[in-house]
């Protein structure tokens, strides 16, 4: 693995070993309820995380979970604002991703609560491109490979497990992964490619997420975006000690 770097403001995330992403989700409708965090809950769970072996913590508003009801910019704000100045004020070395959509959002996070990863599931457009461009903040663009348009963006780059069509198309994905010359990030937890295939439900399906996580780390993942942290850095710490030995 390269040892990619980006900053995230005075920040710096190095990608010498692969790194694990926590998921906090303030809203009331993420597919994985476990992964729904209250207010009140919010600074220990981030704790938690971050003590397991996260490196980043990834803040959604909006539920992306097929079938979702868009809650609106106003009701997005009003869910992530708050946990954002939550952790930055009792977690200030942390390092914060965004989850959104809207390049509205992620130039207001970035303004009032300082430099962050943006992770955008979309693909972005030009005035999300924008306004990462002109914050240089680093920014997950999904599906959609680097360009012209994405020129001078500090990029992560995930291939949208999930986003695809469905488990076959996820797969396909997961096949063709590899190194490249950003980071790459892989979402693969709990998701229906998992309980679909195994004919079960996201609650039951940690063992096979860790089974796609080895999976993916042996063919380039830099990032993995989970819901259960401490088996995720498990798995880095397994696949560091395959590596060291080969």
């Amino acid at each position: 693995m390269e040892n990619k770097t980006l900053h995230i403001g005075s920040q710096e995330l190095s990608f010498s070993r692969p790194c694990v992403m926590g998921i906090l989700n303030v809203t009331p409708d993420s597919f994985y309820a476990p992964s729904r965090v209250a207010a009140d809950d919010l600074l220990e769970r981030a704790r938690g995380m971050l003590n397991l072996g996260a490196s980043i913590l990834d803040i959604g508003g909006c539920s992306t979970r097929p079938g979702y009801t868009d809650p609106g910019e106003a009701e997005e704000w009003r869910r992530v604002a708050p946990a954002l100045e939550t952790l930055r004020t009792h977690l200030p070395d942390a390092l914060l991703s965004l989850d959104t959509f809207r390049a509205s959002i992620a130039e207001r996070a970035i303004r009032e609560f300082g430099p962050m990863i943006i992770n955008d599931i979309s693909g972005g457009d030009k005035a999300m491109y924008e306004v990462v461009r002109r914050a240089q903040v680093p920014y997950v663009l999904t599906i959609r490979r680097p360009s012209d348009e994405t020129a001078d963006i500090p990029l992560i780059w995930d291939p949208g497990i999930g986003f695809l069509g469905g488990p076959e198309a996820d797969f396909r994905a997961l096949q063709n992964l590899h190194e490249e010359a950003v980071p790459v990030l892989v979402g693969v937890s709990r998701k229906s490619l998992i309980w679909r295939t195994l004919q079960t439900t996201p609650q039951d399906a940690l063992p096979a997420t860790q089974a796609l996580h080895m999976y993916a780390l042996l063919h380039g993942a830099d990032i993995l975006r989970v819901h259960d942290v401490r088996e995720a850095a498990e798995t880095v710490t397994l696949y560091e000690k395959l590596k060291i030995d080969n």
